[in-house]
């Protein structure tokens, strides 16, 4: 095995790990602030409402995520009426699917952060004269970050090992370039550079995610 095999195929799987990055900080990104809403929205006051999101997160966390994105992207073409409208690219699609699904998960771990502050916090911010905005912001979403964090660095590392299902709906991606070279090549080694990059990629996640529990237990 020569170097310049090794440089021959490491070049296309990074490429494809450039778009399991792409769609880690897309899905991330998109997902946190809508797990919070779905958060918010389960604890309203409004029955519908908090039905509605209720039975959105236990649809998206009782169903798997390979099969949701084979709905996306293959599923959606062939409703009845509509489906030439929802032809979508792959990969946006992708990145919806995730999106939606990892905002389930996230919603319950937000949902336990919220759970975990104790009352008197509330009943404190009102003898402040705080109003229910200011109680958000300033008393209990702090709080429950703090608390929620090692759950969202633990999904957030999952997330990271479940775009290799992007290989399930033909999106070009680290796993699709290994077993590329697997196929044509009659080796394993493609599938072990392909773990090692996915390792490298977790550490670094991890070590973001240290960096931020530590810097919030000294505020």
């Amino acid at each position: 095995m020569t170097i310049d095999y090794l440089i021959s195929i490491l070049l296309p799987m990074l490429e494809g790990a450039r778009a399991t990055v792409i769609l880690f900080i897309i899905a991330i990104i998109a997902s946190i602030p809508l797990g919070f809403l779905l958060t918010l929205a389960v604890r309203s006051s409004i029955r519908p409402l908090s039905w509605l999101a209720s039975s959105y997160i236990y649809v998206m966390r009782g169903t798997p995520l390979l099969l949701q994105l084979l709905f996306l992207v293959f599923g959606l073409p062939h409703i009845p009426g509509i489906g030439q409208y929802l032809v979508i690219d792959r990969f946006v699609a992708a990145c919806l699917g995730f999106i939606l699904n990892y905002a389930a998960y996230f919603a319950e771990i937000f949902r336990g952060g919220l759970l975990a502050i104790d009352k008197g916090q509330y009943e404190a911010s009102k003898v402040l004269g705080l109003n229910k905005f200011q109680t958000l912001v300033h008393i209990v979403l702090p709080q429950m970050f703090r608390i929620a964090l090692p759950a969202v660095a633990n999904e957030s590392v999952t997330l990271v090992k479940d775009t290799a299902l992007l290989y399930a709906v033909a999106v070009p991606e680290l796993l699709h370039f290994a077993q590329t070279a697997v196929n044509r090549d009659f080796t394993i080694i493609p599938f072990v550079m392909a773990g090692i990059i996915y390792l490298l990629i977790t550490i670094c996640l991890t070590f973001i995610f240290k960096w931020l529990e530590r810097r919030l237990q000294y505020e």
